[in-house]
């Protein structure tokens, strides 16, 4: 999944260009820094409702990315950051925009990191302008998965660095806990972004099984353990908040590995998060590679074969022994290079399988990417219907395959494209 942060690395500086460029459409900006007294915060329900009826409830997710999760950047104001890889300022209109396109919950990546003191004290400033743009979500009724992303990287430095790193982690989520204590239970928390696996360790690549990798592995359980315990010491609504805990990697197989074992809570409120991109030839990249080939298409038999392979794979470890899934990431975001048509069919073929199999999609945007954030609308109409169809319970993965099925047929000369 690193190839993913390279690559986003590259679409954030092409969207702050394109960002500059969205056909003279104006927005009203919101404030940019918070001056006057902090904001009255929320003080909501908890009910009587498992994390799996949540994780279904929520229906179909997507990212604010791009946006507080920002970092690298020169500046001293939060809108410096908001705005920093191409983001307008995010408004109540922009955010209710994504409940009306029929989304059940936004997800929220945060760079922590910004604005922070020595002493690892997030800035007043920065937490409650985050604080705000939660709330509108909220106030529009859908859920919110509120995370630590990969802020900067300084998640490489655990295994050299592990009690100061856990020091900073542990400050940044006693904080997180205690500003958003008296939250009802749409607020979610997520341990962390996806770079729960460290390759100075171990990587998959290596062909070793031994104790290398029981250590990396061993560390991310030992991180997510202390999420949880933080989390459930902060009392309040925190005692019995909902929380998503981070895969190996994010990475559906790693994850799936048993050396992953998910932490102890004795709220026992915790669902597991994935990451889906694959194959990231046809997701990621828009052109060659070091690494790779870029494709324009998806929907062959063999790559279908493996997304089902893959979703099965995550309802037999997790959904069928009683953990809840959310992939929190998902998604063709490579865009240039492919026809609509063949994004269509990966985004709503992947979600499809993810809500049958009862977990939660949630769909990776950026600013330009699937949702205009100047007119608060999606991007593809038959996308968006696509996915209200899907919401209703329809499949439509016959449907979308069908070219590829006659494709097929065309190339194996036959007639029967059934």
């Amino acid at each position: 999944m690193k190839m993913k942060r390279t690559a986003a690395a590259l679409m954030a500086a092409a969207l702050l260009v394109s960002g500059c460029n969205n056909g003279g459409a104006q927005q009203t900006e919101a404030p940019a820094e918070t001056t006057a007294a902090e904001p009255e915060k929320q003080v909501g329900e908890m009910r009587d409702i498992t994390t799996q009826q949540v994780v279904e409830e929520m229906g179909l997710g997507i990212n604010l990315g791009n946006t507080f999760e920002s970092s690298g950047i020169s500046g001293t104001m939060v809108s410096s950051f908001e705005k920093g890889w191409g983001s307008p300022t995010i408004s109540q209109p922009l955010i209710q925009g994504y409940a009306d396109a029929g989304f059940g919950v936004l997800r929220v990546p945060v760079a922590w990191s910004n604005m922070m003191a020595e002493d690892y004290t997030i800035s007043a400033e920065y937490i409650a302008r985050v604080g705000e743009v939660v709330d509108w979500a909220l106030d529009s009724g859908m859920y919110v998965i509120l995370n630590e992303h990969w802020d900067g990287g300084w998640w490489e430095k655990f295994p050299t660095e592990k009690e100061e790193c856990m020091k900073k982690y542990t400050r940044i989520w006693e904080q997180i806990s205690e500003y958003f204590r008296d939250h009802g239970d749409k607020l979610m928390f997520e341990s962390l972004n996806e770079e729960g696996g460290w390759d100075s360790i171990w990587n998959r690549y290596s062909g070793t099984e031994g104790e290398a990798k029981e250590e990396s592995y061993g560390l991310l359980n030992e991180i997510n353990q202390k999420f949880v315990d933080i989390v459930r010491a902060s009392g309040g609504n925190n005692e019995k908040r909902h929380l998503l805990i981070a895969g190996y990697n994010t990475d559906v197989e790693l994850t799936c590995d048993k050396l992953f074992v998910m932490p102890n809570d004795p709220a026992g409120r915790c669902a597991v998060s994935v990451h889906y991109y694959t194959p990231s030839t046809f997701c990621i990249l828009e052109r060659d590679a070091s690494w790779g080939k870029a494709r324009k298409t998806w929907g062959h038999p063999k790559e279908v074969e493996e997304m089902e392979r893959l979703m099965d794979m995550l309802k037999e470890r997790f959904v069928d022994n009683g953990v809840p899934v959310i992939v929190g990431e998902y998604g063709c975001v490579a865009l240039r290079n492919k026809e609509p048509v063949e994004i269509r069919r990966f985004n709503l073929i992947a979600a499809e399988e993810m809500l049958k199999r009862k977990m939660c999609p949630v769909l990776w945007d950026t600013t330009g990417t699937f949702y205009d954030r100047y007119f608060f609308t999606m991007k593809d109409e038959e996308f968006r219907k696509g996915l209200e169809r899907l919401k209703a319970g329809e499949s439509l993965k016959e449907e979308l395959l069908a070219d590829t099925k006659k494709e097929s047929a065309s190339a194996s000369g036959t007639d029967d494209a059934a």
